[in-house]
């Protein structure tokens, strides 16, 4: 009996272009990549992966900037049968080492910059084998050249075959930053990825000729598993740009038919005047997501270009759970409608279901939710309902016509410019700092990243109580710089209900006109 390999590159392998010189990625430097060169390049880095001896089920740790053969390794790990761990390029030390720790990778590729650093914690955390890969444009120097990923890799025989997966192993491990201050790894499989990415594939209409301008972090849900899954299913050319930058967006957009981006780039095209129908012509469709986009975003957007910004909704933790539709009304302010084969409910604190435009806890089953945590049977068991849904933390409401809208979060989740701030990680480490008896994290409205970190600290006792200045430089060392908190205000105490729990909200309304006018 043949077995069919559940293996997301087989899928992605089915649905290359019969001309497999036609172009994959197009990098802002101008480098040219064809899908025949992404197997090539890909089954020579898989064939390293195995020659380290990483067998299926392995993990292969991952800290590199954006770059073409960074997505090459990612494929390569799939195709090896590895289990893939992107981690933010923003993460230091203290991060890393924990993550290393966790996930025992036999492999850590990194970023050069890190190399000082990043020797002894894999020697400490028992990593066999390190390599550096830098970012698009930057030379491999003379002292990295024998820890170069790439020139490794072209060394090492191809692998041609693709290891079989079934649908439930584990294709990626994608850490989620914890409530509780330390971080989940969020096991993803491969049936998870591939259904998400069939799914997504048909619902937005990805069609031939389509071309995508792709902004986003390789890190990240969104842009590695959203952005590349669907263009590559659809054999489509990416437009790589390392970093958002609104001018070079203007200037590829004409170029482009589909641009997914968070809400601050946006927010970010809007404030250039060059901006414009004219940029916008030959895109069919612009997603946005990752964050809640405001809704004069979105009013001045159809306004500037005619575009209807197709809104959609998911977590690291489900890929994408809801999208407003293709064809057919997409409401601002709303998440859309819940992906096909995929179930969304809302319920109370009871347990029960809500009604219609009830607000409640929303929870999420289908056959992109993640089967758990990496090592924590324990925290499973509280993440799932008895019948099998998974509680997303997030609060909100289904109308009469089934559109789903997102009204708060139950965790206290932080979205600055589309990634997740958890604010327990970064309370713990300014309540170690000297002069600080207790602190609460909080977002505050800010135009260009959405939210905005800020720390509000209580002096210890009659101590001297620390200068903003110095708990921002004292956490910059420790923490990626987006968790890093903008502006940081001493208090005598903080506000608390009852029962003693801080009351957050009454933080966010008293310092709500922080960064806006």
């Amino acid at each position: 009996m043949h077995i069919m390999n559940a293996n997301l590159y087989t899928l992605f392998q089915s649905r290359f272009p019969a001309d497999d010189a036609a172009i994959a990625i197009e990098t802002a430097g101008g480098r040219l990549y064809s899908y025949a060169e992404l197997q090539r390049i890909t089954a020579h880095y898989a064939g390293l992966i195995r020659a380290l001896g990483v067998e299926a089920g392995d993990r292969v740790a991952v800290q590199v900037e954006k770059s073409a053969e960074a997505l090459f390794l990612y494929l390569a790990c799939l195709k090896a049968g590895a289990i893939y761990l992107p981690l933010n390029s923003a993460y230091q030390e203290g991060e890393i080492d924990y993550f290393l720790g966790d996930a025992e990778p036999k492999v850590f590729v990194h970023q050069p910059r890190s190399e000082a650093w990043v020797i002894p914690v894999c020697e400490r955390r028992g990593v066999r084998h390190r390599f550096v890969l830098p970012a698009e444009g930057e030379q491999v120097k003379p002292e990295h050249l024998r820890a170069s990923w790439h020139e490794n890799a072209l060394k090492a025989a191809p692998m041609l075959e693709v290891v079989p997966r079934a649908d439930d192993d584990l294709a990626a491990i994608l850490y989620t930053s914890g409530t509780t201050g330390r971080s989940k790894g969020a096991m993803i499989t491969h049936r998870n990825l591939s259904s998400n990415a069939v799914t997504l594939h048909q619902f937005w209409g990805f069609q031939p000729g389509d071309v995508l301008l792709h902004a986003l972090p390789l890190f990240h849900v969104h842009g590695l598993f959203v952005a590349c899954h669907t263009a590559l299913l659809n054999g489509s050319r990416m437009i790589f740009h390392a970093k958002f930058d609104a001018r070079s967006a203007i200037d590829a957009l004409p170029r482009a038919t589909v641009f997914m981006g968070v809400p601050t780039m946006y927010v970010r095209l809007l404030a250039e005047p060059g901006f414009n129908r004219d940029v916008c012509r030959n895109v069919r469709l612009f997603v946005s997501g990752s964050a809640p986009l405001l809704a004069e975003t979105f009013a001045e957007f159809l306004s500037r270009t005619g575009h209807t910004i197709l809104e959609r909704y998911g977590m690291t933790e489900t890929g994408m759970i809801t999208s407003n539709p293709l064809n057919g009304m997409r409401r601002g302010g709303t998440v859309g409608l819940p992906l096909p084969g995929v179930s969304v409910r809302v319920m109370n604190d009871d347990g029960g279901p809500c009604a219609p435009d009830e607000i409640g806890h929303l929870q999420v089953a289908g056959p992109n939710v993640l089967p758990g945590y990496w090592r924590l049977p324990e925290k499973n068991k509280e993440e799932f309902t008895t019948d099998g849904f998974f509680k997303t933390g997030d609060v909100g409401k289904i109308d009469a016509d089934g559109y789903v809208s997102i009204v708060g979060r139950s965790k206290d989740l932080v979205i600055s410019g589309g990634y997740n701030v958890y604010p327990k990680e970064i309370e713990l480490l300014i309540d170690e700092l000297p002069g600080v008896a207790e602190s609460a994290v909080i977002g505050l409205p800010h135009p260009d990243f959405g939210e905005a970190v800020a720390a509000v600290v209580v002096r210890s006792g009659a101590g001297v109580a620390p200068a903003e200045a110095d708990v921002i430089a004292a956490l910059k060392s420790k923490l990626a710089a987006f968790k890093v908190p903008k502006r940081v205000f001493v208090v005598d105490d903080l506000p608390r209900n009852a029962m003693g729990k801080v009351q957050k909200n009454e933080l966010r309304k008293q310092y709500a006109s922080t960064f806006v006018v």
